[in-house]
């Protein structure tokens, strides 16, 4: 039973690392470019959560809809007046602006005076719940915590899969991650469908934010947990959307175990092992696509 909980356990930890990766594929596929601010979208999402329920007293699960449909506008806001203007600009360039942003803004938190140099609780209803299956001492207790971060992770997977399988939009967005070129060829506005991706990149990262807060805590260097996801998007295959949540899920799991039955320090160090032998045996990930540069 010990190692069936480190397992939920580890799943659990996984997919907010899935998510976090998720948002890096997404950003990737659309526009090839690596947002290092990930981490720290997914830290707004902590304290706007916190905000809509202990300021505006708003319901969890109320407050967990607001807060992402504000992320969500913020990422397609931060895409069209930071990101957009150096489009055509080296990778490089971009890329030193996202983590630009993460700096700015954990230090934009840290200003605001007892809310931002703190830690705080997230008051969601299920708090120190477990789930208890079996009685006795062979009973399985799963914190409640965990489950609901499986069961919103895999829901916010089937959307995403729906809307990118069977909408319009959802269709637009696979034909620009492919080739903008041609996409804008066929009357496909890949400016509108960046700026989409980068707001549903933010939002995604948001949802893990409120996911983790109840386990642990929201505080402002929440988001260096995207060093972890970052990892996650590697094992899976970097240009690979179900790559991004099997990714972190063997993550989580791998930290979990190793946590466990490994000496202290194992586990935080168990995500670089991973990738580097991921990169010895499948430069592309799981899941990656292989490509080769002709010379």
């Amino acid at each position: 039973m010990q190692f069936l909980q480190l397992v939920i356990s580890g799943v659990a930890q996984g997919c907010i690392y899935g998510l976090i990766a998720l948002g890096f594929v997404l950003i990737y596929k659309a526009t090839e470019t690596v947002n290092f601010a990930q981490g720290d979208l997914m830290m707004l999402g902590g304290f706007l959560g916190l905000s809509c329920m202990v300021v505006l007293g708003m319901p969890f699960w109320v407050a967990f809809l607001a807060t992402l449909a504000v992320a969500m506008l913020f990422g397609m806001l931060m895409e069209r007046a930071l990101l957009r203007p150096l489009l055509g600009q080296p990778a490089f360039t971009v890329v030193m602006l996202t983590i630009g942003i993460g700096y700015l803004a954990r230090g934009l938190v840290t200003m605001i005076p007892g809310w931002g140099t703190e830690t705080h609780t997230l008051p969601v209803p299920y708090k120190d719940e477990v789930l208890r299956l079996g009685s006795g001492g062979d009973a399985l207790v799963l914190s409640m915590e965990h489950m609901v971060v499986i069961v919103v992770t895999a829901l916010l997977i089937a959307i995403l899969f729906l809307f990118f399988r069977y909408t319009k939009l959802g269709v637009a967005m696979q034909a620009t991650s492919q080739n903008q070129l041609a996409a804008f060829y066929m009357g496909i506005p890949v400016r509108r469908i960046n700026m989409l991706v980068w707001g549903i990149s933010a939002a995604v990262s948001a949802c893990a934010g409120l996911l983790l807060a109840p386990i642990t805590f929201v505080h402002v260097n929440m988001g260096f947990i995207g060093l972890k996801a970052f990892p996650a998007a590697v094992v899976g295959g970097f240009g690979s959307i179900p790559g991004a949540l099997v990714g972190g899920l063997i993550i989580g799991i791998a930290e979990s175990l190793a946590g466990f039955y490994l000496p202290e320090g194992f586990k935080d160090i168990a995500a670089y092992v991973l990738v580097l032998v991921m990169l010895v045996v499948l430069p592309n990930g799981l899941f990656g696509d292989k490509m080769r540069k002709k010379v």
